[in-house]
């Protein structure tokens, strides 16, 4: 076993991962409760990572990690855990569920190691995976105001600002939301448009306020004018009626 044990490290050491992994899974059980069992699963773990089986590497870097807490190892096997998801995160255009694991399992590393050297790593890498949320959720906002649907793009465009208030969609957030408003009251039943285009011209000084000088000054101002001339239209229809 011994002899095993050395051939698998070289195997190892060589990048002969799968070779290496047979060895060192047949190894975990043999050198259970001894001096060696913390290093074999180590080395198990990392072979799946080298062999890009994260989620297999995910799960037995966490249960080293539980398996040996107070190890010299457990610290490197929980950031290799959550890194695992990390890599196992999709483009933004897929299911993000590996997204939002691999911001939980930094997390636990944060809350669990928060004087290690790799916080600073874990921080960013989470302000990556965030703005792979954000994205997801922008692009999922803007495909409602691109198939029409102007009520429900105003309410995705607004939880967007609600659930990343430092986003860096906010002004296209705030534009498209004002688009929105705009061609939702335009559709709507004459009863409702007046109040309709109030909104719209509330949402256009939200977009001022936030940025008075912004790429879209010019097409918010023409909206805002048109808002503004339509209920008056609609404010004199309503007189002679």
């Amino acid at each position: 076993m011994e002899a095993k044990y050395t051939a698998a490290v070289n195997y190892y050491d060589k990048k002969y991962y799968f070779q290496a992994l047979q060895l060192f899974e047949e190894l975990i059980t043999v050198f259970r409760g001894t001096s060696k069992a913390e290093d074999t699963y180590f080395y198990y773990c990392q072979c799946y990572f080298e062999t890009g089986e994260y989620t297999v590497a995910a799960y037995h870097f966490n249960k080293l990690n539980q398996t040996f807490p107070n190890s010299s190892r457990a610290e490197e096997a929980l950031f290799k855990n959550a890194f695992c998801y990390y890599l196992d995160s999709p483009v933004s255009s897929l299911d993000q569920k590996n997204t939002t694991d691999a911001i939980r399992q930094f997390q636990l590393f944060i809350n669990r190691y928060p004087q290690s050297e790799k916080v600073e790593k874990c921080n960013g890498l989470i302000d990556e995976l965030r703005l792979k949320l954000e994205t997801k959720d922008f692009n999922n906002a803007k495909l409602y105001f691109k198939t029409g649907n102007f009520k429900a793009s105003m309410f995705a465009f607004q939880n967007v600002l609600k659930t990343y208030p430092a986003t860096i969609f906010k002004e296209d957030c705030l534009y498209y939301i004002l688009r929105s408003s705009f061609i939702y009251a335009g559709q709507s039943v004459e009863v409702k448009k007046a109040e309709r285009y109030k909104i719209t011209i509330e949402n256009y000084y939200k977009l001022l306020d936030a940025f008075p000088t912004g790429k879209y000054l010019k097409e918010s101002e023409k909206i805002f004018l048109e808002a503004q001339s339509r209920i008056k239209k609609l404010e004199k229809d309503a007189q002679v009626i």
